[in-house]
């Protein structure tokens, strides 16, 4: 068949996916109105997961998985603007890692707003100023990040999702490799680049800053310096890359959450995460987590961090398989209670195996 021939079928193709879109919005829409009518929420993180599943379950032909997913969050953005304008913040500036996780959650639909503090974004959730926040949580290579921790501990919100981002950092400035003196970055950076930057820059002064964005801010305006952040970064900021890829991990992955105010139902594939502290006595720790041995309950995470209330009192943050509506999982939980002086479900959400 001629080139012709087969850009006339794609056309003809594209044509009904156009028509066929429309419809989907004329039935968006109406959800949208039922949803207003109910007082039911217009981001729905477990009917979310259904769809993409669904979807790549049907998916017999050359689309790849991810291509079909991303293709997907894109309508459904546009689906939940068209139900409600949704507000969501995200901690950094524009570029930063978690703008970009919280755009390939969302969709370019919402309306998005940055937030100088990890702190900001969790009061503004908490006020119901903004509809959803996105914030990071832990870095495959560099471990929890604790203001995030802090911040659940004493917060209301809850957890209603998760993102896992692979991460990739760029050198960059506006000077050559040679000249640069001075290396801007978050802490995070220079943890996940390390080996790279002994290897490649020993010389230079490494200065930690707030965000990658404000690295790249202060490397567009210093001679000799340079930055570390996204490509994205570079392009706004007006920097040239000097080596992309450049964390020591090739699978440098950061897991971001999702908090909001609502509990998402169980979808059979979740996340459950708990933060409770426990007595001080002898074996406290290792009796915590017997409830969950005994009831068959996995975890995927633990992490502690000081109370703040009382020296040498500690917080225990633990991620679990599971959804706390089903009874295993409960009555774990409830068992944890009797023996702890705190526990605090921080949410129930759909698990995501996917990295974007």
């Amino acid at each position: 068949m001629s080139l012709d021939k087969l850009r006339t079928r794609i056309d003809a193709i594209d044509e009904k996916i156009v028509e066929l879109l429309n419809k989907r919005c004329d039935v968006v829409a109406e959800v949208g109105r039922t949803k207003m009518r109910t007082d039911r929420k217009i981001y729905v993180p477990e009917r979310e997961k259904f769809v993409l599943d669904r979807l790549e379950k049907f998916n017999k032909g050359k689309l790849p998985s991810k291509a079909l997913r991303a293709i997907y969050r894109e309508i459904m953005s546009a689906s939940i603007a068209l139900e409600k304008p949704l507000h969501v913040a995200y901690f950094g500036q524009k570029a930063s890692f978690t703008h970009l996780a919280a755009y390939a959650k969302f969709g370019h639909a919402v309306e998005y707003a940055s937030k100088a503090a990890i702190s900001d974004v969790f009061n503004d959730v908490d006020a119901e100023r903004i509809d959803y926040g996105v914030i990071p949580i832990e870095n495959s290579t560099e471990g929890v990040v604790n203001h995030t921790l802090d911040m659940l501990m004493n917060s209301s919100v809850k957890i209603c999702a998760e993102i896992n981002m692979r991460i990739h950092q760029c050198l960059m400035s506006r000077h050559p490799l040679s000249k640069i003196r001075k290396v801007y970055g978050h802490s995070q950076c220079f943890g996940q680049c390390r080996l790279w930057l002994q290897e490649h820059l020993a010389g230079a002064e490494n200065v930690e800053v707030s965000s990658t964005t404000k690295a790249a801010e202060l490397a567009a305006r210093e001679k000799g310096s340079a930055a570390i952040a996204s490509l994205m970064a570079a392009k706004i900021y007006g920097l040239k890359p000097l080596a992309s890829q450049i964390e020591d991990n090739p699978y440098n992955t950061t897991r971001f959450l999702v908090i909001g105010k609502q509990e998402p139902k169980a979808t059979g594939d979740d996340k459950t995460s708990v933060c409770y502290a426990v007595k001080d006595r002898v074996g406290a720790l290792y009796d915590s987590l017997v409830p969950f041995k005994k009831n068959g309950i996995t975890l995927t995470m633990i992490e502690s961090r000081p109370s703040r209330r009382k020296n040498w009192e500690y917080f225990f943050f633990v991620d679990l398989k599971g959804h706390i509506s089903e009874t295993p999982l409960s009555k774990a939980v409830a068992e944890l209670g009797e023996m702890c002086q705190f526990v605090r479900i921080l949410g129930s959400y759909p698990q995501s195996k996917e990295v974007i």
